[in-house]
């Protein structure tokens, strides 16, 4: 991936997919004209609202572990790439430095999101993953920003829910 080119993103919210009560992570460029939604875990879910909310646990859950455990080793999370789009799977990958040296460690994206907020590493998603993606355009806000999402064969029933969701349904974890 070294070849690619990445684009800086946000993480504009956590949102409820309203057909199953899935949780989605939604990343947004920093101009907020392309918004990559990312269905994700609970636990994962609850990690990055957690943060977004400023909301501290008595006891360190695993990202938390994680980021103490890099930062007890002299490492520092540098970014974290959305880099690769197989089969509808989102792949990431979490840079580390070290004394030095550079380390690249492959996650899962809601993870290494959840640690990234945590270290206050960027978020980058290669453009090859967004061009992949499919797109879908608001029919009321066509000049609006894209919806990029990762299920090409769902594209209709994506589209539905996206249309149907309000500002409310993302919930008070907006950031």
């Amino acid at each position: 991936m070294q070849d690619a080119t990445f684009i800086e993103m946000k993480v504009a919210g956590i949102a409820l997919d309203p057909t199953n009560n899935a949780p989605i992570v939604i990343l947004s460029d920093l101009d907020n004209t392309v918004v990559l939604p990312i269905w994700i875990g609970v636990m994962e879910a609850s990690a990055i609202a957690s943060v977004l909310e400023g909301i501290t646990y008595s006891r360190p859950m695993t990202h938390d572990l994680l980021k103490s455990m890099v930062e007890h080793l002299g490492a520092k999370v540098i970014k974290i790439e959305v880099a690769d789009l197989k089969d509808n799977v989102f792949y990431a990958i979490i840079t580390v430095e070290s004394n030095g040296e550079v380390f690249e460690i492959d996650a899962r994206p809601s993870d290494a999101i959840a640690l990234a907020l945590r270290t206050q590493a960027k978020i980058y998603v290669a453009e090859d993953v967004l061009n992949r993606a499919s797109h879908v355009e608001s029919k009321e806000k066509a000049e609006g920003p894209k919806i990029a999402v990762g299920f090409e064969k769902d594209k209709d029933k994506l589209k539905e829910i996206l249309e149907k969701m309000s500002p409310e349904d993302f919930g008070k974890f907006k950031a």
